[in-house]
C-alpha cells in the first residue's frame, strides 16, 4: 500500500524525539503491509511508546496524526 502523511502528521513526526522515530516507523510499516486491514472510518495503532491515527483509501494508508508519550 501506498502511505501518506497530511501535514499535521509529518509537522509531529518533526516534533517527536529522534530516539522514537524507528517506532513510529515501524508503526506506519506494519499497518500499510497488513494484507487483510479492514478499516470503517478511522483507527489507531499503538506501539510501546508512540501511536498513530490513520484512514485507508483504496490502496492508500493516509496517516492523520502521529505522537508519542516520550
Amino acid at each position: 500500500m501506498k502511505v501518506e502523511l497530511v501535514q499535521q502528521a509529518a509537522n509531529a513526526l518533526f516534533d517527536v524525539p529522534d530516539s522514537v522515530h524507528e517506532e513510529i516507523i515501524t508503526l506506519i510499516e506494519a499497518v500499510a503491509e497488513d494484507p487483510v486491514i479492514q478499516v470503517p472510518d478511522l483507527a489507531a495503532a499503538f506501539g510501546e511508546w508512540c501511536w498513530l491515527v490513520y484512514t485507508i483509501h483504496g490502496d492508500v494508508v493516509e496517516v492523520l496524526d502521529v505522537g508519542c508519550a516520550r
